[in-house]
């Protein structure tokens, strides 16, 4: 993973270089930031995802996409593909609600543009400062430990939003996942068509309340993380699954021993707990190392 420092300014090129902001009823961001979007790129592309207020109006200078509502993942793909369309040197995804700064954006672009890396993460944890509540903060460490722990790629900011994507990415990365944890999946993606990776500093902005309780979309998170391990990395999830219930189950069965060999009584119930426990836990690693033997010959 590489870090790149702060540029004042980005190089030129004849295909162009697009943001991308999905929206879901963000009327009273939405226009200004489009309007300084548009300050750094040649196309701001606004996907209005099932919006229920003036989003699409108000994003006036942006060329806008309406869809029914179906998710940020959604909305990312389809502003992708219309990117993808208008083949794009680079594309800038940030959110519409004002949190981020878009004088980062010829930071995120420049690595792009140099053909140094495929991916640029913007990282709200390399040095800069920035109004971020601490116990956001550290559930946002929380969260990218397990990211890049199930991932095998690191970040010191996984869940940032505020990222850049060359051609070559763009070209790669189609999202399965229906929640919010598309962050996430952006890492596996990267880990299986072996993107190469870089972080920016990027500052933030945190004086607005967010729209969605933190604590259940870390859940969300979360499980969108676990559901990609098991879809990715098979032999990891259910062999550390299985490996642990093997290790209770073979601690049990050693208490069983020892009582017996105290008391000369068998304990009956922690000892069919213990064999229950064990046969699970083998049957669990041989389903992952089942499931990673398919998923290796299916990705040949």
């Amino acid at each position: 993973m590489m870090q790149f420092e702060k540029q004042a300014s980005v190089t030129t090129s004849s295909a162009p270089h697009i943001a991308l902001i999905p929206a879901y009823n963000e009327a009273r961001f939405i226009g200004s930031v489009v309007l300084k979007a548009r300050r750094y790129v040649d196309i701001v592309l606004v996907i209005d995802d099932g919006s229920q207020d003036d989003t699409a109006e108000i994003a006036a200078g942006a060329l806008v996409i309406r869809q029914p509502n179906m998710g940020k993942a959604g909305a990312i793909n389809t502003g992708l593909e219309k990117a993808r369309s208008l083949n794009a040197a680079a594309l800038v995804l940030l959110d519409g609600d004002g949190q981020h700064d878009a004088s980062d954006i010829p930071t995120l672009m420049q690595p792009i543009l140099d053909g140094t890396a495929d991916l640029v993460v913007g990282s709200r944890f390399l040095g800069t400062e920035s109004n971020i509540p601490r116990w956001r903060v550290a559930g946002q460490h929380a969260l990218t430990l397990a990211t890049n722990v199930a991932s095998g790629v690191t970040l010191t900011d996984s869940q940032n939003g505020f990222r850049a994507l060359s051609p070559r990415a763009l070209s790669s990365l189609k999202f399965r996942t229906s929640g919010f944890s598309i962050e996430s999946e952006m890492q596996f993606l990267v880990k299986q068509y072996n993107l190469s990776v870089g972080e920016v500093a990027i500052s933030v902005n945190y004086d607005e309340k967010p729209k969605r309780n933190p604590f259940k979309h870390g859940v969300q998170v979360l499980n969108g993380i676990l559901q990609m391990v098991a879809q990715n990395r098979p032999l990891f999830f259910f062999g550390v699954t299985g490996t642990l219930i093997l290790a209770i189950g073979i601690g049990l069965a050693l208490i069983v021993v020892d009582r017996y060999r105290i008391y000369t009584q068998l304990a009956l119930g922690t000892a069919i707990v213990s064999m229950t426990l064990s046969i699970v836990g083998v049957l669990t690693i041989f389903t992952g190392l089942i499931l990673h033997t398919i998923r290796a010959y299916m990705t040949r």
